[in-house]
């Protein structure tokens, strides 16, 4: 069994900041991109940044110059330091992460159950 589980989210003001960390475990070989997603209420999930096994990241127009990711390969846990938040912020972010498993070598696409943020005065 693999899966991912996101920790960090909770409730801050406007213009605040939040760190969310997602964490993987079982029987992982490797884990090549991870990324953080969110979907609002009443809206579709969207990508929100991304970052490859080695370093490289990108991220949605909305979040450029307000959100880090980052990832620590040993510790199979990636991170999303968010900056300047705005009330649209608001959504459940979600973790998602491309791993190979240990026996059968087989690729998976994983995702977290995902951690609530809320941005409100």
């Amino acid at each position: 069994q693999v899966q991912l589980v996101e920790s960090g989210g909770g409730l801050v003001q406007p213009g605040g900041s939040l760190r969310l960390s997602c964490a993987a475990s079982g029987s992982i070989f490797r884990i090549n991109d991870m990324g953080w997603y969110r979907q609002a209420p009443g809206k579709q999930r969207e990508v929100v940044a991304g970052i490859t096994r080695g370093g490289s990241t990108n991220y949605a127009d909305s979040v450029k110059g307000r959100f880090t990711i980052s990832r620590d390969n040993a510790k199979s846990t990636v991170y999303l330091q968010m900056n300047s938040l705005k009330p649209e912020d608001t959504a459940v972010y979600y973790c998602n992460a491309a791993i190979i498993v240990v026996v059968t070598r087989d690729g998976m696409n994983i995702w977290g159950k995902g951690t609530l943020v809320t941005v409100s005065s």
